[in-house]
C-alpha cells in the first residue's frame, strides 16, 4: 500500500525572505566571522573616555599654588610704595625745619624778656625739645602705619583679584572641558551605534516577518507518492503466462 505525503511550503516571497535572514543572523552569531562579512563588535572603539583637563584649568591650579605667599606675614612688603621713604624724609625734615623755628622764635622772646639763660627758660626750652621729639617720632610712626595699611590693601586687593581670575580661569576651563567631553561621549555613541548597526538592522527585519498573519500569502501544497515496489520473477511469468493464454483463448488455440 503507497502512502502520500502532503508539504505545506510558504509563498516564495516569504520563504526567501525567511532564508536570507537566517543566513544574516547566522554571520552574527559570536565566533563566526565569514568572508567578507561581519567581523564581531570591538567594545574598545565606543569604550567611556574622560576628556584631559584644559590648559586654563591646569594654568588655574598652578596659579593656586602661589596665593600662599600673599597670605603670609610678610605679604604687604612687596606692595610698600618706593616712595614711602622719601615721603617719610621729606615730611620729617619739614617737621624739624618747623621745630628750629620755633625754638628760635622761643630763644628771642626770652632775650627779649631778659630770661635767656635763666633756669626757667631752660626748663622751658627742655620742655618744649622733649614734646618735639615725642611729636616727630608720632609722626613717623603714624607715616609708617599709614604705607603699611595701604600695602596691607593693595595685597589683599591683588589676593582676591587673583582668585577671582582663578575661578574665571577655573570655570572657563571647566566649559571646554565639558565640551570636549561631550564631542567625546558623541563620537562614542556614534561608533556604538555603527558597532551594532547588524544587529538593529536584523532586529527589525525580524519584527516584520513575525508579523506577517498566517494566510497573508498563499501557501503551495506538493503531494508526493513513493513509486511502487517492483513485481517479482515470479509473478511477472504468471503474468506473462496468464496473457499468453488469454491470446490463445481469444485465437481458439486452445479448444
Amino acid at each position: 500500500m503507497s502512502e502520500t505525503t502532503t508539504i505545506t511550503k510558504p509563498a516564495p516571497i516569504i520563504e526567501g525572505a525567511l532564508t536570507s535572514f537566517l543566513e544574516t543572523l547566522k554571520k552574527l552569531q559570536p565566533g563566526t566571522i565569514p568572508a567578507g562579512g561581519f567581523t564581531g563588535i570591538d567594545t574598545s572603539k565606543f569604550a567611556p573616555t574622560i576628556a584631559a583637563e584644559s590648559q586654563l584649568q591646569q594654568d588655574a591650579r598652578t596659579a593656586a599654588a602661589g596665593l600662599g605667599a600673599l597670605t603670609g606675614p610678610q605679604a604687604y612688603e612687596q606692595f610698600m610704595s618706593p616712595y614711602q621713604q622719601e615721603v617719610i624724609d621729606t615730611t620729617l625734615a619739614e617737621f624739624d625745619r618747623q621745630q628750629a623755628i620755633a625754638r628760635t622764635a622761643q630763644r628771642d622772646r626770652a632775650i627779649q624778656a631778659g630770661a635767656y639763660g635763666g633756669g626757667r627758660e631752660g626748663v622751658l626750652a627742655a620742655e618744649t625739645a622733649s614734646r618735639g621729639a615725642a611729636n616727630r617720632a608720632q609722626l613717623q610712626a603714624q607715616l609708617l602705619a599709614q604705607g603699611f595699611q595701604q600695602a596691607q590693601a593693595a595685597a589683599a586687593q591683588d589676593l582676591a583679584a587673583r582668585q577671582g581670575l582663578g575661578q574665571y580661569q577655573t570655570q572657563l576651563g571647566q566649559a571646554g572641558q565639558a565640551q570636549q567631553q561631550a564631542i567625546l561621549d558623541a563620537a562614542a555613541a556614534a561608533e556604538r551605534e555603527r558597532q551594532f548597526q547588524p544587529f538593529t538592522q536584523v532586529g527589525l527585519i525580524g519584527q516584520q516577518l513575525a508579523q506577517i498573519q498566517p494566510g497573508a500569502f498563499p501557501t503551495q501544497t506538493v503531494g508526493y507518492a513513493p513509486p511502487a515496489a517492483p513485481a517479482s520473477p515470479l509473478s511477472t511469468a504468471l503474468g506473462v503466462g496468464t496473457g499468453i493464454a488469454s491470446i490463445g483463448s481469444k485465437l481458439g488455440l486452445f479448444g
